[in-house]
C-alpha cells in the first residue's frame, strides 16, 4: 500500500496518467474534491468524460454491480473510471465489500478504480492494502501555506506577507473558508499586493484580533490586551471557550519542550525557534501556523519557567473542566480568570 500527499500525488499525475486502484481518505473534503478532479482530469478525455466514467455508491451497491461496471471496456480510450462514493458505509463481511475485495486481487488493467471514504477514520484495511491511499489529513504548517499560496496564484492574486498571515489566523486555516475568501479577494479590482486592512475588512475579523493573538498576548504576558481580546474573539464565529483554551493549552505545552530543550541546548531565539518548527512538523499540533509560532516560542521561552509552565498548564486544564461544566455559563469570565491567573504566576515562578 503506497500513501501520497495531494502534491505528491499531483506530481506522480504530472509524470504518468493513473493506473489501478486508488482510495481518498482524511478529514478534509475539499483536498479530497482536488484529488477526484486531479485523477478524472488526467485519466480522461473531457470529450469522452460522459462515456467512460461511473459513480457508485457503496451504500447501496449490489454484490455484483461494481464488477460489472469495473470490466465494462472502454469507449475509444485507454481507460475508463469507475468511483465509488461512502465506502464508509460498508462493515468489515459486508455484501458490498467482499466482492470488491476479489476485484482488486485481479483488477481490469484497463479501469481506474477510485474509493471515495466519507468519514475522518483510518482507511479500510482491507481495501486498502490494494490501492494508492491518498491522504487528504488537515493541512498544517507549511503545506497550508502552500496550498493557499497555490490557491492565490491560480486566482491572479498578490497579498502582502501580514495580510497572508492574517488571512490564515482569521480563517483557522479551514480550507472551505479559505477557499471562500480567496474567492472574495479575486473579486477586487486592486494593482498591487492587498494590505492586512482590506483582508480585515472582507473576513470581518481586523487584523490583531484572532484567536491566535490573543494566544500571542497571553505567553508575551501583555495581560491588559489579552483581556481586552477576550469578548472579541469569543463574539467571533465558531469560537467558544473551550476553542480558546484548547488552542492556549496546546501552544503552552509546545512552549514546554521549546523551554526544556532551550535549557538542555543552551540556545534562545532563532535557533530555538527552527528546533521547535522541527518538532511541530512531526507532531502536527493545532497552534495555527508554524514559523510564527516557532518565533514566538523564541522569543517569550525566557519568561516561561518549567515550574511557572507546570503551574498554567494545570490551570489551563482547570479552565478546560469548568468551560465543559454545563451549570457554567461565563466562559469569558473563566476564561479571564484564567489570563490574570496565568499572569499571576509570571511573579510567583519568575525564571
Amino acid at each position: 500500500m503506497a500513501v501520497l500527499s495531494l502534491p505528491q500525488l499531483q506530481r506522480a499525475l504530472a509524470k504518468t496518467p493513473p493506473r489501478g486502484a486508488f482510495y481518498l481518505a482524511g478529514s478534509e473534503a475539499i483536498l479530497k474534491d482536488e484529488a477526484l478532479a486531479a485523477l478524472l482530469d488526467r485519466a480522461l478525455d473531457p470529450g469522452l468524460r460522459d462515456f467512460n466514467l461511473d459513480y457508485l455508491s457503496a451504500s447501496n451497491l449490489e454484490p455484483d454491480e461494481l464488477a460489472a461496471a469495473c470490466s465494462t471496456l472502454p469507449m475509444m480510450a485507454d481507460v475508463r473510471v469507475v468511483v465509488v462514493r461512502d465506502i464508509e458505509s460498508w462493515k468489515r463481511k459486508s455484501k458490498g465489500k467482499q466482492p470488491a475485495v476479489r476485484y482488486l486481487e485481479k483488477p481490469a488493467p484497463e479501469t481506474v478504480l477510485i474509493f471515495v471514504q466519507g468519514n475522518d477514520e483510518d482507511p479500510d484495511a482491507d481495501l486498502a492494502a490494494h490501492c494508492t491511499v491518498i491522504d487528504c489529513k488537515a493541512l498544517l504548517g507549511e503545506a497550508l501555506d502552500a496550498w493557499l499560496e497555490d490557491r492565490l496564484q491560480g486566482a491572479g492574486i498578490t497579498l502582502a506577507p501580514d495580510a497572508l498571515e492574517h488571512l490564515l489566523r482569521a480563517t483557522g486555516g479551514d480550507l472551505g473558508t479559505l477557499t471562500a475568501e480567496v474567492a472574495k479577494l479575486s473579486s477586487l479590482e486592486v494593482s498591487g499586493p492587498i494590505d492586512r486592512e482590506t483582508v480585515g475588512s472582507l473576513v470581518g475579523i481586523r487584523f490583531g484580533e484572532t484567536v491566535e493573538d490573543w494566544r500571542d498576548a497571553v505567553l508575551r504576558d501583555d495581560t491588559a490586551r489579552a483581556i481586552a481580546l477576550v469578548p472579541q474573539v469569543l463574539a467571533l464565529s465558531g469560537v467558544s471557550g473551550v476553542r480558546l483554551v484548547n488552542l492556549l493549552g496546546t501552544s503552552l505545552l509546545v512552549l514546554r519542550w521549546g523551554r526544556c530543550t532551550a535549557e538542555a541546548k543552551k540556545i534562545r531565539d532563532r535557533q530555538l525557534a527552527e528546533q521547535v518548527k522541527s518538532l511541530m512538523f512531526k507532531i502536527r499540533p493545532n497552534v495555527g501556523s508554524y514559523p510564527p509560532f516557532a518565533a514566538l516560542v523564541g522569543e517569550v521561552v525566557g519568561r516561561w519557567s518549567l515550574p511557572r509552565l507546570r503551574t498554567a498548564i494545570a490551570a489551563t486544564l482547570a479552565a478546560d473542566a469548568a468551560l465543559k461544566n454545563t451549570t457554567i455559563s461565563d466562559e469569558g469570565g473563566i476564561v479571564t480568570d484564567l489570563v490574570l491567573m496565568l499572569a499571576t504566576s509570571r511573579a510567583r515562578k519568575a525564571a
